[in-house]
């Protein structure tokens, strides 16, 4: 599945998070030492540039953009040039650009959440008091966020596109590499489906899965100092008190204790979808060979097959029952959390609704990343499922690979 499409998957990927890790500590150590030298920068920048820009393309936040898609596209160069695989200016250089327009299109997010701040201050004020706000007052704030909206739009139907192109050219990657080894895999059973139908639902749960992990992680980075931020508006939490950035830290528990639990309720499923899909290949496989052979697909054979079939989907049914209860169970229920948080501070009248709103809705992006998991859990196990046939199966691969290794100093 990753030897396919990425060069060295296990030394990509991890390379990929050390110069991650790295950079971040470049900037703030270069931020923290430099600050000075990045506000003249920024100053000419703006110089530079006649009229007023948008929020989200400052001359800091340029500078910002300008360092990540520096850092982003030199470590794509970098193994562009020492592992030259067919599929690199996909699996890598693509890999980059997917990364950086999600980090950019959350900065979207994070200049829309401002912009709520500042329009629910301004319609806290229009019902508080009457003809406080005239209507073309509030039809110009509105008209503010048109541009913001105009790109995000944009933004998503290019990535959206782009994306489904990336996950084909890797789908089309495993394809090619199967079919090149396919005389070793024909005998398997189920070895067409797993080539035509796992590659294809594996490639499909990737474009959906993948790109929502990597946008949560590009969410945590920008939304986390803000609720961090805002939390010192905060005057107590419920049981516990004042904290420095405590609403940061109720998003971290309850997301924490909601994954543990689906975890927990959740452990049989992707094994007993593994199992659904062999029982499944091999009802299906006589069926085949039944359209051609009058002794293959008997009554008394299919019936036996489909037993197996009924059995395990009734009991896929079962533990998707008790799953389903803790797993919507918690999701209602975390609605409420951010609520019973803020009660005391919204009771005692010291915030506005402006940043009440701010502090809502940062919550829920950071909870929302921190609980990724929590909530695609069934997407998940399906892809557990999919990975583990795909792993048994191109295990025959390299165990050939392994004995013609092994067998080459005795034949020579």
């Amino acid at each position: 599945m990753f030897r396919s499409f990425f060069p060295d998957p296990k030394l990509f990927f991890f390379s990929a998070i050390i110069w991650t890790v790295i950079a971040i500590g470049i900037w703030f150590g270069f931020v923290e030492t430099y600050q000075p030298f990045l506000d003249t920068l920024a100053g000419y920048a703006q110089q530079a540039v006649e009229g007023e820009r948008p929020p989200f393309l400052t001359a800091d936040k340029l500078l910002i953009y300008i360092y990540m898609a520096l850092a982003g596209f030199g470590f794509a160069v970098v193994w562009m040039f020492l592992d030259k695989n067919t599929w690199s200016r996909w699996s890598v250089l693509g890999s980059t650009i997917i990364i950086l327009v999600t980090y950019y299109n959350v900065q979207l997010s994070v200049f829309l959440n401002d912009w709520y701040g500042g329009f629910n201050d301004l319609l806290q004020k229009a019902l508080s008091e009457k003809n406080s706000v005239t209507l073309e007052e509030f039809y110009s704030q509105l008209m503010t966020v048109a541009p913001i909206l105009l790109v995000n739009i944009t933004v998503l139907v290019l990535l959206d596109f782009f994306v489904s192109h990336y996950v084909f050219r890797w789908r089309t990657a495993m394809n090619n590499y199967f079919m090149d080894h396919w005389p070793k895999l024909r005998h398997i059973e189920g070895a067409a489906q797993r080539v035509q139908e796992d590659t294809q639902r594996f490639a499909r749960i990737v474009e959906g899965l993948g790109v929502a992990f990597v946008r949560s992680m590009m969410t945590l980075i920008a939304f986390l100092p803000l609720l961090y931020t805002l939390s010192q508006n905060i005057t107590e939490i419920p049981f516990i008190g004042k904290v420095d950035g405590s609403m940061v830290y109720v998003a971290i528990m309850s997301a924490l204790l909601g994954t543990a639990l689906l975890a927990i309720v959740g452990i049989k499923l992707p094994g007993l979808e593994f199992n659904n899909q062999k029982v499944e290949a091999a009802y299906r496989k006589e069926l085949v060979y039944g359209e051609d052979r009058a002794d293959r697909a008997q009554p008394a054979t299919v019936k036996e097959l489909y037993e197996g079939v009924r059995k395990n989907y009734y009991r896929l049914y079962f533990n998707y029952l008790y799953f389903n209860v803790a797993r919507f169970g918690y999701l209602n229920v975390s609605s409420f959390i951010p609520l019973v948080a803020l009660a005391p501070t919204v009771v005692s009248g010291t915030i506005t609704l402006g940043i009440f709103a701010q502090i809502n809705n940062a919550f829920d992006k950071v909870e929302e990343s921190f609980k990724f998991f929590a909530n695609v859990w069934t997407t998940i196990i399906d892809l557990m499922s999919i990975y583990k046939r795909l792993i048994s199966f191109e295990s025959i691969i390299y165990q050939d690979e392994e004995t013609a290794t092994d067998e080459a100093p005795q034949n020579a």
